[in-house]
């Protein structure tokens, strides 16, 4: 038998249930050791970004109630170390219990309770699972509870995400796209409607509506930040704040917001901040318009790089790796092609979020692990894949500006600016005849000035495509 066989040392703790086995070098305890075996559904724990808000809020109570002197100053200095830890990440590691657990994330609290607990029994010289110097419930859990600490993690977790990750990865690629229709200002392009020929544009123009769309994401990301400032801290159980300090959550929740620079505020209502998840509705509503945007933005991309010969082919995309195991050569749009995969599931968390904002039941939402973890995975992939799109695609993309000209020669549309001059029925003409012949729209009307009554001078500035745009 190899170590790897071996059976982990365990250790024995005990709750309102009774004993249970623990891992030896586990500093969770038995509560959570109970959820690991009721729910081993998925084996992924909720994001790192949750049990690092829930070190925070843990860190926050703890100052305050030893502030207001519901907990002696020397726990409150051990459960403020241990606390502080988990919100750097140290902890990770022991916070095991699956997404899908229970809906009100009571076992994650617990989760976060005893490790800070069994860590200050740690610092403190005690055999882990002691309970001493430091309770779980009374001391670490003291002025809370799940109800409104998970509901509070939710927040800030997301919050975080926001402003850390996914508000700097759409302002660089709203940056990058400015940039890339200020180069192809010039260069002039056919436009396209119901997928056919229009009118010329300029590539620059058609670059700047994507910046656009990517600074109106940004504006989105923002207002996504700013649905999340309340928190549910200070409701416990139902939203009556019952055994919690009236200062206890104005004063815990000033700390968070100092510590994350967000503008953390207390709930106006507390029955609300509990019982519905409107607010992380409205957050990802503002995720899944981000990802409509990002669709259409890569989609473009992919088609006008399209070819590169036998297509569209204006602008050149990138090569970033062989794109046939078959064909030699091949080069795919794969960078849009992440782009457009993170919006379907964008999309699909759409429905799982508002599914579950929707299960408010009475006082208390019963859909919260669920929920969260759709949030932070739809902000987490819009951030990265907004990243490495910019720095793997946009910033390397270049017009090929002979295949746009060529293009705006062979446009039918071209006749469009020759209706006012010559009108519309022989303009129509003109088109079926040029697809007809195979004839440019330029080569009839030269063919036939007398007839059209018009001169060679009045044709070239109709026909200029720089005057269209």
């Amino acid at each position: 038998m190899s170590s790897n066989d071996l059976p982990e040392e365990t250790r024995t703790e005990r709750d309102t249930m009774g004993e249970m086995e623990v891992p030896a070098s586990a500093l969770y305890g038995a509560s959570t050791q109970r959820a690991v075996l009721n729910f081993p559904i998925s084996g992924r724990p909720l994001a790192p970004g949750m049990i690092r808000a829930f070190g925070l809020i843990k860190w926050a109570a703890a100052r305050v109630n030893g502030q207001l002197g519901h907990v002696d100053r020397d726990l409150t200095d051990r459960i403020e170390a241990a606390a502080q830890e988990v919100f750097e990440g140290k902890l990770d590691g022991h916070f095991p219990v699956d997404v899908f657990q229970t809906g009100s994330g009571t076992s994650t609290n617990m989760n976060a309770n005893e490790v800070i607990a069994n860590r200050c029994s740690q610092i403190a010289g005690k055999p882990i699972g002691s309970k001493e110097p430091v309770h779980p419930n009374d001391h670490v859990n003291q002025g809370q509870s799940s109800n409104d600490t998970f509901p509070t993690a939710m927040h800030i977790a997301a919050a975080v995400a926001l402003k850390g990750e996914l508000i700097p990865a759409l302002e660089a690629l709203r940056d990058s796209l400015r940039a890339k229709a200020e180069e192809f200002d010039r260069v002039l392009k056919i436009g396209r409607t119901h997928l056919m020929d229009a009118t010329p544009v300029r590539l620059g123009q058609e670059f700047g509506g994507y910046a656009m769309q990517a600074g109106r994401a940004v504006d989105r990301a923002n207002k996504a930040l700013k649905s999340l400032h309340e928190l549910a801290l200070g409701g416990t159980a139902v939203g009556t704040g019952l055994n919690c300090h009236p200062e206890f959550p104005q004063a815990a929740i000033a700390f968070i917001a100092e510590k994350t620079g967000i503008p953390f505020r207390e709930a106006e209502d507390h029955f609300e901040a509990q019982a519905a998840k409107d607010a992380l509705v409205e957050c990802h509503g503002q995720l899944n318009a981000i990802a409509a945007s990002l669709y259409k933005i890569a989609n473009d991309v992919r088609l006008l790089g399209s070819g590169p010969r036998c297509s569209i082919g204006e602008i050149r995309l990138p090569a970033t790796q062989p794109g046939s195991s078959i064909m030699p050569g091949k080069v795919n749009p794969v960078m849009s092609e992440a782009v457009t995969m993170v919006a379907a599931r964008v999309f699909g968390n759409q429905s799982t979020v508002t599914w579950s904002g929707a299960n408010g039941h009475f006082e208390l939402n019963v859909f919260m692990p669920v929920m969260i973890d759709a949030v932070l995975e739809s902000i987490s992939l819009l951030a990265k894949v907004a990243a490495v799109f910019r720095t793997r695609c946009v910033e390397g993309i270049e017009a090929n500006e002979e295949r746009c000209g060529e293009l705006i020669e062979y446009s039918l549309s071209m006749v469009t600016s020759l209706a006012p001059v010559i009108g519309y029925e022989p303009a129509a003409a003109i088109a079926k005849e040029s697809v007809a012949t195979g004839k440019t729209v330029r080569e009839l009307c030269a063919e036939r000035l007398g007839e059209l009554g018009i001169s060679a001078e009045q044709l070239a500035e109709a026909l200029d495509p720089a005057a269209m745009t």
